[in-house]
This record gives C-alpha cells, structure tokens and sequence, in this order.
C-alpha cells in the first residue's frame, strides 16, 4: 500500500519503521469542492462513454509504451480511495492490485464497486503490486511441497527456494487480479489470462508488510516476483520504496540494478525533485518520485 502523509513525514526525518503485517492505511478525506480531483459523477460519465471505446482481444500485440516525459506530474490510487474522488489531470496513472498486502485484492480495481480505479487508469495503466515474505508461520499461502518454479520441499521450508516460489505466486496472483480488472470493464473476454498491453508494473517493497530476517530470503522472494512478471513478458518492472526501507528489507542489494526505482519520502514537489538526483536504491534509474498534492500522493517523472 501507498505510504501515507503521516508516514511520508516520519521518512522525511529518516526514521526506520518496524518489520510487521500491513494494517490498512485510513483513506484520505477528499473534500467535494478540492481542486484536481474527478467527481463520482465525473467518473460515472467517464464509464458512461468509455464503454463504447475500445475492447482488445486477449492478445493484443503491443509496441512501444507511452512516454513519461520528465518533470511530468501523475497520480497512484488503491483501495484507500475506493468510492472517492480520483484525481484529475493526471500525464501518467499508477493503480495498486492489492488491498494493502499480497493475495489481496484492490476491491475498486474493476467494475462492480463503485467507479472503477482501471477506468480512470485507462488501458495503458500502470499497476504496483505489494510484496513480502512472511514465512511459513505466518502465512498460509507458504509453498511448501511446491516443485515449480522452484524445489519447496517440506524438510527445508525457509530455503531461498521456498521464498522465490513465494514471491512467483504472489505476483501471479497479483497479475490474475488485472487480468480480471480489465474482463470486469469488457475490456478482455472471459478466460483471459494475460492483460491486453504489456503494461508497466512497480513491486511495493515497504516495511509495514511482513518480512524476514533474513535479507537473503526477502530478496529471492523479490527474485520470484520479478521472474513471474517476466514469464509475461512485461519489459518494464520497478521498485516502490523508501531509501531506509529497502536497506532493512534487501540489505541494500544490488541483484536489481537492472530495474528502477520509484522512490518514496518527500512532502513536496521541490523534495520529490531532489530525490530524482539522489542516487537510485536499485542501482538503477530513478523514474519517479512521490510527493503529496491536492490530498492524494502524486508523482513526478524524474
């Protein structure tokens, strides 16, 4: 889940936030008359004519993902703002799947709920995805006995194999729920398993998410992740977090240095574009970084 203002000035500060399970995070309170944001009425006559607009097969070839230009000004919703106002005059629009941790789901992503978060997001949509690596006592959804991608035997449980197989299903379970997003709004036929477009996806690597211990077994969960989404062909695939959180969660691992980095902290514009010269957690690029306007997190392309 996103971090929120109360969070993002305790990152300002540098402070470290202790390892647990995610708690749902209070949804901003947007006021009717709030500049930068779409109205439910807005967005009901936006689902009004977008139902006549495109419907893509299942297997939609795909070539170049749209620019995000520098210095450009996006947005990223989730489940916080389900039936709220979402914000407007975005160049660039970030969805979360998860209600807040892996294997849940975004119960605003599709149609049904309220106006629908992809809608707004469009069929280009960008998505991020929570993560983490509870371990088997902490989770039910542990893959012991697994054999695929990896070898999760019972006799060894907190093996790095266990923890990639962990963080391969995670994420497939995560794409599953976009595919069904984008079926939900009839922009995909029913028993679609992939999305249209190869849409850019960022992994949410926070610490109010459980995690271990063990830096190792946290980054080969991360290395499931990633390999799932690859096994989909998506070519662009990032890191959400803050400086400090990836240290205590990665150890500040360089395996990523190949992916960037969407980086959280700052209060304000001005601070998100002193973040774009920070160097990047991952080693990568920097792509974005988060500031809060208008009662929502916003996103500056860097």
């Amino acid at each position: 889940m996103r971090i929120s203002a109360g969070r993002r000035r305790i990152l300002a500060t540098g402070l470290a936030a202790c390892v647990t399970w995610a708690t749902a995070v209070p949804a901003v309170a947007h006021r009717p008359d709030e500049m930068g944001v779409l109205s439910a009425a807005a967005i009901r006559d936006q689902e009004g004519s977008a139902a006549q607009v495109r419907k893509p097969s299942a297997q939609t070839s795909v070539g170049l993902l749209p620019a995000t230009v520098s210095g450009s000004i996006g947005y990223d919703i989730s489940f916080p703002q389900c039936n709220k106002p979402f914000p407007a005059n975005a160049a660039f629009r970030i969805v979360g799947v998860n209600g807040g941790r892996a294997f849940t789901a975004n119960p605003c992503l599709g149609a049904g709920n309220g106006p629908s978060e992809l809608r707004w997001a469009g069929r280009w949509a960008s998505f991020y995805a929570n993560t983490g690596s509870p371990g088997p006592r902490l989770s039910k959804r542990w893959p012991t006995g697994q054999r695929f991608p990896r070898r999760c035997t019972k006799t060894e449980p907190l093996s790095k194999a266990c923890a990639y197989d962990y963080g391969w299903n995670a994420a497939k379970d995560s794409y599953l729920t976009a595919v069904r997003a984008y079926i939900s709004l009839g922009w995909l036929p029913r028993g679609a398993t992939r999305t249209p477009v190869h849409n850019r996806w960022w992994l949410d690597v926070e610490t109010s998410n459980s995690w271990r211990r063990n830096r190792r077994l946290n980054v080969a969960t991360l290395q499931g992740a990633v390999a799932f989404l690859q096994s989909r062909d998506i070519g662009f695939i990032g890191f959400y977090s803050a400086r400090h959180m990836w240290k205590e969660i990665t150890g500040n691992t360089l395996v990523f240095a190949g992916h960037p980095s969407w980086i959280a902290g700052a209060s304000t514009l001005r601070g998100a574009k002193r973040l774009c010269r920070e160097p990047s957690f991952t080693g990568g690029r920097t792509r974005l970084a988060q500031f809060f306007r208008n009662g929502f997190d916003a996103d500056v392309a860097c």
